[in-house]
């Protein structure tokens, strides 16, 4: 183990991977526009374990969101019906409804290495074959890899609110972000938003309600319960000891 510490932390040549096989650094390259981002990178130190879970599992278990073929999510998860999860931080919610439903197989995007490794080494210790990790953009991911119709479900729990009114703009819930996704989902997949930022959720709510190719599953229009599928992660017990009140909101992609 030390010498895999060694090797994550030790100087790198210009150009060298960090973990070799593992996650590039910037998966699309110049492949694909440069634009406003609803995500920023991270940087935070990668622990031993993380580290040795991305360099023996990324090969099997990771891919790098590079914008250059379309996935046969069918055979990457075996035939399981697939849900698409943006953003699941160190990974410790994904890995639990993963465990919950091995009928289902979550693809998870994120851009923060130690999230990876951690995912990663969640699903070799609880043993699960239905957890996949993707490197880099989503929307790339959505527009470019992935056919149309190939989702059973889209989570997006608490995604980076962007709270300055400047900074609105790059919040990912918006117009034309529901249109692509509308498009990869199956007639019927639901999209589960959570956030504990009140005026995002107030947005989400207004955006998602005013489009055309998605319904409230609520019959009075609002918020959802929060559904038992869901697990209460350590951020957002925090934000609720703070006093945040957290909003789901459950979305299915209409018909025709």
């Amino acid at each position: 183990m030390a010498r895999i510490a060694a090797s994550a932390t030790a100087p790198r040549a210009k150009g060298e991977p960090r973990f070799p096989g593992g996650p590039a650094a910037d998966p699309a390259g110049s492949h694909h526009e440069r634009r406003i981002r609803s995500f920023q990178p991270r940087r935070s130190r990668v622990t031993a374990g993380q580290g040795d879970a991305l360099m023996r599992l990324w090969p099997t278990w990771g891919l790098d969101i590079d914008g250059l073929r379309t996935l046969d999510l069918g055979e990457l998860f075996d035939g399981l019906p697939v849900v698409l999860e943006i953003g699941f931080g160190m990974g410790e919610a994904t890995a639990r409804m993963a465990a919950a439903d091995p009928a289902t197989g979550i693809l998870g995007v994120d851009v923060h290495t130690p999230g990876q490794g951690n995912l990663l080494g969640l699903a070799e210790r609880m043993g699960l074959s239905n957890v996949r990790v993707a490197n880099g953009d989503a929307i790339i991911l959505l527009r470019e890899m992935l056919a149309p119709g190939a989702l059973d479900g889209l989570r997006v729990y608490f995604p980076d609110p962007w709270p300055k009114k400047r900074h609105h703009k790059r919040r990912l819930i918006q117009p034309d972000f529901l249109t692509l996704a509308a498009t990869r989902m199956r007639p019927g997949a639901v999209l589960h938003c959570a956030t504990d930022w009140e005026p995002y959720a107030e947005q989400m709510l207004e955006v998602l309600s005013a489009h055309p190719e998605f319904e409230n599953t609520q019959d009075d229009g609002g918020y959802a319960p929060r559904p038992s599928f869901r697990p209460l992660t350590r951020f957002e017990g925090q934000g609720l000891e703070k006093g945040h009140v957290v909003h789901d909101l459950l979305f299915r992609r209409k018909a025709g």
